[in-house]
């Protein structure tokens, strides 16, 4: 290895925002003066390009750090589906993989002050072929920034159970995506519990909607879908809910959303218009290639709500409803300025990079 510092950024749960994190410490490091590095060694963010399945990640940090580096270097394990498959039947090499890292990694870092490598998936992710992120960071020397997030005390276990894991290669803990009503249970018990445990905390990064959430009209690019309404569509979505029951409980059901789609069939009428009743309900995706009636689009117009339609049956759209949502926002440039300025301000920027 070279004198480059690596720092590997890791999380407990997919979407917890690892990619803006770890592109926009580069991009504060880099601010320092000091020469950058990007790798994402397991590829699991997986878009087709091109004829080759590629991780946007990358290129977003390839856009936002300036780099040259080539896809298959920033990227060497494309972590698909397929991939899983063959590793479980036996078909990938384990220490191939990490040959092929390391050498690609080295590559990389020859020339930089300092790499920041992003984790796949969750931390746990990689284990079918021994690369977990707790393998990485021993395969590539890194020190280890955990993301995790907070809502209730029960929510530190998982942490405690990754600290132990990575062991003395954990710098610390940065907590992403705090609401404003577990801010004080994590700044009062929960950070102090954690350094009593001898486990660092670089800082807590509130919530905020705008990193968090897609827009209606990233949600409708995403899926595809025909957007059947002329309002406005920069509301933001950070959760679905499935309309499956009957009008009233429906109703219940969706006035206690917000920032919610509410994904059901374009025949169900009832329950349409039970979301559109409901002022936490941002947009519907209306499944199955049904139109909805006069009545209901027309209401839809007064509530300002978008209505989409998609082809796909209820199952499938609810599959890539999640997938869109739980990806947050669609990563660009003005994503990670937006981190890097969070970080700046609630995160100790200095013990970080």
């Amino acid at each position: 290895m070279t004198d480059t510092t690596t720092t590997l950024v890791t999380a407990i749960g997919e979407g917890a925002g690892k990619t803006a994190i770890t592109v926009a410490l580069a991009r504060l490091a880099a601010d320092r003066d000091r020469s950058v590095g990007y790798m994402k060694p397991k590829g699991t963010r997986l878009q087709s390009n091109v004829g080759k399945t590629l991780d946007r990640d990358p290129m977003l940090a390839r856009e936002v750090l300036g780099l040259d580096a080539e896809m298959h270097q920033m990227e060497p394990v494309v972590y698909s589906p397929t991939f899983v498959e063959g590793a479980v039947r036996g078909t990938e090499d384990p220490d191939a993989l990490r040959e092929r890292i390391r050498e690609e990694f080295e590559g990389l870092a020859a020339d930089r002050d300092h790499v920041f490598v992003e984790g796949g998936g969750d931390w746990t992710t990689g284990g079918v072929v021994d690369l977990t992120d707790v393998d990485v960071a021993d395969l590539l020397d890194a020190r280890v920034v955990l993301v995790a997030d907070y809502g209730t005390p029960g929510d530190l276990d998982a942490v405690l159970a990754a600290a132990d894991a990575f062991g003395d290669r954990l710098a610390g803990v940065l907590f992403n995506k705090v609401d404003d009503a577990a801010f004080d249970s994590l700044d009062r018990d929960g950070i102090p519990f954690l350094e009593s445990r001898g486990i660092s905390v670089f800082g807590a990064l509130p919530h905020e909607k705008e990193l968090a959430g897609v827009t209606v009209a990233d949600l409708a690019d995403e899926l595809g879908a025909e957007l059947l309404t002329d309002g406005p569509t920069d509301a933001f979505v950070e959760r679905f809910l499935v309309g499956a029951m009957g009008g009233d409980e429906a109703l219940r059901h969706f006035r206690r959303a917000r920032d919610a789609a509410v994904i059901t069939g374009g025949d169900r009428a009832d329950v349409q218009t039970a979301a559109l009743d409901a002022s936490g309900v941002k947009c519907l995706v209306l499944t199955g290639g049904h139109r909805p009636s006069g009545a209901v689009l027309g209401r839809a117009a007064e509530a300002g709500t978008a209505v989409l339609a998609v082809n796909t049956d209820t199952a499938t759209a609810i599959d890539r409803v999640e997938e869109v949502i739980s990806g947050g926002r669609t990563r660009d440039v003005r994503t990670v300025e937006r981190m890097a300025d969070l970080l700046a301000a609630h995160a100790d920027v200095d013990a970080l990079v």
